[in-house]
């Protein structure tokens, strides 16, 4: 069998046979042509083994820790006014401890990442969404913007796995033709709950002022954090197969051997889930499964694990595809913090001249819009990568998830154009909900296909990659909220947001030159992408 093992290094990372085309595929908890993409071990605790009922319960409780950091993180939205009457600390140096925040979010995943790829997801989890809870307390006292630099800096750092952790949990859980779906809703939740947050504040604070905002966001945190300590459990498993592996075994041969191999496999795997079960370790019990950190076989080492504390950022560099994702997520994060950023002031102005409750209940139209954003990312996007694998002889190119990018660019761009120019115009207020609708749209759909396909991509390197995607767009968001406000005051909100929106338009259609030269640069990357995965054991996550 060794000798028939094909050799990774010619495999190009992200091409794998998604779709059995002669119909042999074994399955039949999914659709009936699909190939399980990665191959589950025999192993019963294998997090790809788990029962439905199991999977949704962990995502669930993804979700819930990216509530319990997501809200908040982003309460501030909605009473930036508020808090300049009452502290001084202008509206500037808000938007920009809010930058400083988002870039510290992204740099914070080269410490987190490493520690949760070598000892688990779950003790990352809870430690960072408890130590939110003091944070959030701190800034209820806030009084000087140098004040509010420090703690948005270190709440930065604190909350910085929310940005990059739950792109690899899903993987670990869910196969590659269903992740698309789970990601969106990931997404959905990460920006939802930025959404949701501003929404809540605004009541809250005509209630009981805006420091009782900051204290509700550290009872948040607080309840999550109970919430996932006894119902997280550990997804970090290491497998001895790489995604790909299945595209060499079924075309090195004719359909008859193909079939025949096809057969083998599954007899393979009958006979070593039957045989050889007893051989894998017992299920933890409950009380096991409440240690924060597991210390699994096969670990990376600690050398191993800080070489991945730097190595995302020579990831940069050598994976064309991962810097691209990056860059997508990073424009649309952008336009999401060019969002917040202008709400509050914007509303809270002349012709409007809202109170914090209705600043905060705007928001309503971006959580729509989110709903929307998490189907077609999400639901569609899959269902377009299948039908284009079905139509490439069963072959998924990761390309094949990047064309749904068409509507949302369209969308985004008319939404920062509705939303800009419309108030410059002071419009109804329905018109510029419509426009925050389609913004949220826009930004949700690039960011959630920006990670689908990051992954795709570079499935083995993942949990490193990831951390590389987020860095970028964090940087790129930092920059923009450091810059949109002195943009505006330069420019003019209805010729600032003209030109963001083809900025918007422009840098999305950059996904047909990936539809292009993906693969190729995929293929660049190949020597490096097998060079990482054999020197960290990281790699087979």
């Amino acid at each position: 069998m060794a000798t028939n093992r094909p050799d990774r290094t010619d495999l190009v990372p992200g091409t794998v046979h998604l779709v059995d085309i002669s119909g042999e595929a074994a399955n039949t908890k999914h659709e009936k042509d699909i190939v399980l993409v990665p191959r589950p071990s025999a192993d019963p605790e294998d997090p790809l083994n788990w029962s439905r009922r199991r999977k949704l319960l962990q995502v669930a409780m993804i979700f819930t820790y990216t509530l319990g950091v997501g809200i908040p993180t982003t309460l501030q939205y909605s009473v930036l006014a508020d808090i300049t009457r009452d502290t001084g600390i202008t509206t500037a140096q808000l938007v920009n401890g809010t930058g400083l925040m988002f870039l510290f979010l992204g740099w914070g995943c080269l410490l987190w990442q490493p520690i949760a790829i070598t000892y688990g997801r779950r003790g990352v989890y809870v430690i960072s969404c408890l130590l939110c809870v003091p944070f959030m307390v701190w800034t209820a006292y806030s009084k000087t913007y140098g004040e509010w630099y420090a703690h948005r800096i270190i709440m930065g750092l604190a909350a910085s796995p929310i940005e990059s952790l739950p792109e690899v949990s899903i993987p670990d859980i869910f196969f590659a033709h269903e992740r698309g779906r789970w990601m969106g809703g990931y997404v959905l939740f990460l920006f939802g709950s930025n959404f949701i947050a501003p929404l809540i504040a605004g009541w809250f604070n005509d209630a009981y002022g805006w420091r009782w905002v900051m204290y509700f966001g550290a009872m948040i945190s607080a309840l999550a954090t109970v919430i996932i300590f006894f119902f997280m459990e550990e997804t970090l498993y290491f497998r001895p197969n790489v995604e790909g592996e299945e595209l060499e075994i079924s075309s090195s041969g004719d359909a008859n051997s193909t079939r025949s191999d096809s057969k083998e496999k599954r007899e393979m795997l009958t006979t070593s889930s039957t045989e050889n079960i007893q051989s894998f370790p017992p299920p933890r019990t409950f009380v096991q499964k409440l240690n924060l950190f597991v210390f699994l076989e096969g670990r990376p080492s600690v050398k191993q694990m800080l070489t991945m504390m730097y190595r995302p950022l020579l990831i940069i560099l050598y994976f064309p595809c991962t810097s691209w994702s990056g860059f997508l997520y990073g424009i649309n994060l952008s336009w999401y913090n060019v969002l917040n950023a202008t709400a509050s002031p914007v509303l809270s102005a002349a012709p409007y001249a809202w109170t914090a409750a209705l600043v905060g209940s705007a928001y309503t139209a971006p959580i729509i819009g989110a709903i929307f954003a998490c189907a077609w990312s999400g639901i569609v996007a899959d269902k377009v990568a299948i039908y284009l694998a079905r139509r490439n002889k069963g072959v998924r190119e990761p390309e094949h998830r990047l064309w749904p990018l068409v509507v949302s660019g369209v969308v985004s761009t008319a939404g920062l154009i509705l939303w800009g120019v419309g108030a410059s115009y002071g419009i109804h207020w329905v018109g510029l909900e419509f426009g925050l609708g389609m913004l949220a749209f826009g930004c949700i759909t690039g960011g959630s296909i920006a990670i689908s396909y990051s992954i795709d991509c570079f499935k083995e390197l993942s949990g490193e990659s990831m951390v590389s995607v987020i860095i970028i767009r964090n940087t790129l968001g930092f920059g923009f909220s450091y810059a949109i406000t002195p943009w505006i005051e330069a420019q003019g909100l209805r010729n600032c947001f003209i030109t963001v929106g083809m900025v918007s338009l422009v840098t999305t259609a950059t996904f047909l030159l990936m539809t292009v030269f993906g693969k190729r640069l995929r293929r660049f990357s190949r020597d490096k992408y097998w060079q990482y995965v054999a020197t960290s054991v990281a790699g087979t996550i």
